[in-house]
């Protein structure tokens, strides 16, 4: 028998993206790397030629107009999972990635909203100067939950 506190199950989006190319090399690593759904917030996706897979057309894709919209569609038990340079953000390398979840990344210039920062149940960085393109930081996460570590 299935059991539903078991499952594992995880999206990755970007609100306010600032370049098509970013979302096409997320959605690829997204769709290499067990992603359930991909989605965006503000900006919508459109195809790219980085998106070798087509993978929004293999995986369910969703857009939602602003981080309000989103947050009402969490789906139920998932947490939020913020991916942001912060002080209350924890390392991605002790941060023990939730069963169910939702990444959500900020645009490069300026992050995800201050909303989005409260709303956020965890917010994980890296151990990096400067902030990392937005597809190569949702990757390092993915792949990072791919690591056999403890799940909250």
């Amino acid at each position: 028998m299935i059991d539903n506190f078991e499952n594992e199950y995880f999206g990755i989006g970007i609100q306010n993206g600032k370049t098509p190319e970013n979302l096409g090399v997320l959605w690829r690593s997204a769709q290499n790397l067990g992603a359930s759904f991909i989605f965006t917030i503000g900006n919508r996706y459109a195809k790219q030629a980085c998106d070798t897979h087509n993978a929004v057309k293999s995986i369910p894709y969703f857009h939602y107009d602003n981080f309000e919209e989103f947050y009402k569609y969490l789906p139920k038990g998932a947490r939020l999972v913020g991916v942001e340079l912060t002080n209350e953000a924890v390392h991605l390398e002790t941060f023990n990635h939730p069963r169910r979840c939702v990444y959500l990344l900020g645009a490069e210039d300026h992050g995800l909203s201050k909303k989005a920062i409260e709303k956020s149940h965890h917010l994980v960085k890296f151990k990096s100067e400067l902030s990392l393109n937005v597809s190569v930081a949702g990757s390092i996460v993915l792949y990072d939950r791919g690591i056999n570590k403890p799940r909250s």
